[in-house]
């Protein structure tokens, strides 16, 4: 299995008044979701499942890669780890699962599919982790695959 964390492009403060899940994407954060997802059509299997937090910003997100996706609470700003990797099937489903969503949730995620304990780790705005269970070599090993910023991405 392989899963893909995308956390949400650059998006606008929270405004009083406004609900945090309606906050958008700021122009910096379209340029950067775009250039994400160019990057993204090159790599990506063709079974991927895509997945979004209900938020406005990881569907903005995700819609720059122009493919249709499915939106989950389980990946919503109040979820677990533990909600979010069992909603993508990790470890022991098939195929390729991409999931838009937030920090501090990514950060955790990730470390917990990586060492098997939650952490606070820091997952950049825009950037990506691309994680893949390697059964075959040894079960449960877990790959770090890739990791790309929009910073890296604009050196290219």
């Amino acid at each position: 299995m392989e899963l893909i964390l995308w956390r949400h492009a650059e998006a606008e403060s929270p405004h009083i008044g406004r609900r945090d899940e309606e906050r958008q994407l700021t122009p910096q954060g379209q340029r950067d979701a775009h250039g994400m997802a160019d990057w993204l059509r090159r790599h990506l299997p063709g079974d991927i499942r895509l997945l979004a937090s209900p938020a406005l910003r990881t569907r903005q997100t995700l819609s720059a890669l122009a493919l249709p996706f499915e939106q989950h609470a389980d990946f919503g700003l109040d979820t677990t780890a533990a909600r979010f990797l069992a909603a993508t099937g990790w470890p022991d489903g098939e195929g390729s699962v991409l999931v838009a969503g937030h920090q501090p949730t990514l950060g955790r995620v990730a470390a917990l599919a990586l060492t098997g304990q939650e952490q606070s780790w820091s997952v950049k705005k825009g950037s990506v982790w691309w994680l893949s269970l390697r059964d075959r070599e040894e079960p449960g090993h877990v790959l770090l695959r890739a990791v790309m910023t929009p910073q890296l991405l604009a050196k290219e």
